[in-house]
């Protein structure tokens, strides 16, 4: 008897990426991609409706995003499986994804063929990071600059990013479905932690982190 395939839901906003997504994780006979989403919202309906084995999603997307995306569906269904394919390489986003309950996470730079095998990983229950990712997270623990990653949750990196990318506090709300008071108490608990008085000093850091173009 022939093994079922594995069921994968594809989000990227990017239309030419899922496609070529696709025919990468289709050549192999035991998968097959069930449903694609554009957006963090449409993820986490997607996921909600589909129930997928794996969830290949990106970080970077319109509306609430990947990161707030993952952690809603894990939310959801602590037991998901969730594969992150992003173009951020740097430790901060990996380490967030990872300490929310990713399986595993791949750089877009690297070989199509890590994806391919993060997908087998993860729908088998294991886990897998990319080499180059791995090498940035080793390096930031030994070099203990790694604050963004040990000290703010996985809602406060998210609120750190959106107010480092520009966004009001009511966007943010709008956006992580909280209320603009939740957001400013988000923005003092940030600025304690990280040790930063003023916006000028949080966009810095943002951007010494590679969180967002300089």
């Amino acid at each position: 008897m022939s093994q079922e395939p594995i069921r994968i839901l594809l989000a990227d906003d990017h239309a030419v990426v899922r496609s070529g997504l696709r025919r990468l994780l289709e050549q192999n006979a035991e998968m097959r991609v069930i449903a694609e989403a554009e957006s963090g919202e449409q993820a986490y309906q997607l996921f909600a409706e589909q129930l997928p084995d794996v969830i290949v999603i990106d970080l970077s997307m319109p509306g609430m995003g990947g990161l707030e995306a993952i952690r809603r569906i894990l939310v959801r269904s602590p037991l998901a499986r969730v594969v992150v394919f992003s173009m951020h390489e740097n430790a901060a986003f990996a380490f967030q994804a990872l300490n929310i309950g990713a399986k595993a996470y791949v750089a877009k730079s690297g070989m199509a063929e890590d994806l391919v095998t993060a997908v087998r990983k993860a729908a088998a229950g294991g886990s897998y990071i990319s080499p180059a990712v791995a090498q940035k997270m080793a390096m930031q623990s030994v070099s203990g600059d790694d604050a963004l990653s040990k000290k703010l949750s996985a809602r406060e990196f998210e609120v750190f990013r959106l107010i480092a990318e520009g966004k009001s506090a009511e966007d943010i709300g709008h956006l992580l479905n909280i209320s603009q008071k939740t957001v400013a108490n988000y923005q003092t608990m940030i600025r304690q932690k990280l040790g930063v008085n003023s916006p000028v000093e949080l966009v810095r850091l943002a951007i010494r982190h590679g969180l967002i173009e300089s």
